[in-house]
């Protein structure tokens, strides 16, 4: 038997019922799906440091469990010290079963790792599509913090097939993110 992600298999039992009834859709395929995870970090400090780019891209991999690729300027930019084609950011999009179990991960151990934390705001784009910005990346267990030199933010976009906001909200409700009230 092949191995199934458990947020995979909580989708097609339990979420696209739920999603059907609620919306009404005739057919499970007009039900919105979770398309990809994309875990993007800027690192505009870059420009002074080079190890930045490499401490960035060693625990982008250790999070996500693939390669990471670098994002490039596409500008000279004098006022911010930055050159055409130098390291800015670095990004990794998630798809199919590494989806699946970082999201589990996400909403499992990182999220309740956030001093403070009540919530997520609900603030879709009008496609059905979120983004979640996080300010400290040693919220993942996969990041030892004494090797860290420094607290760096990420954006995780998760990318549906949500027609509306109302649709892309539910989706990600029933999967477990905990939207603030």
């Amino acid at each position: 038997m092949q191995y199934v992600p458990s947020l995979k298999k909580k989708y097609r039992e339990e979420i696209v019922p739920a999603l059907k009834k609620e919306f009404g859709y005739k057919s499970v395929m007009q039900a919105p799906k979770l398309v990809k995870i994309v875990i993007n970090q800027g690192i505009g400090d870059a420009t002074a440091d080079k190890k930045i780019v490499d401490t960035s891209m060693a625990e982008i991999t250790a999070i996500s469990g693939q390669k990471p690729v670098t994002a490039l300027s596409r500008k000279d930019i004098s006022n911010f010290h930055l050159r055409k084609g130098m390291p800015i950011g670095v990004m990794v999009t998630l798809r199919h079963d590494r989806m699946y179990e970082f999201l589990e991960r996400l909403i499992a151990i990182a999220l309740p790792r956030i001093r403070d934390f009540n919530g997520i705001s609900g603030k879709f784009d009008g496609r059905g599509n979120y983004t979640l910005g996080i300010k400290e990346q040693i919220i993942f267990p996969e990041i030892d913090i004494d090797k860290v030199n420094k607290i760096m933010g990420m954006n995780i976009t998760f990318v549906t097939t949500a027609n509306t906001d109302e649709e892309g909200f539910k989706l990600l409700q029933n999967f477990g993110l905990p939207f603030k009230k």
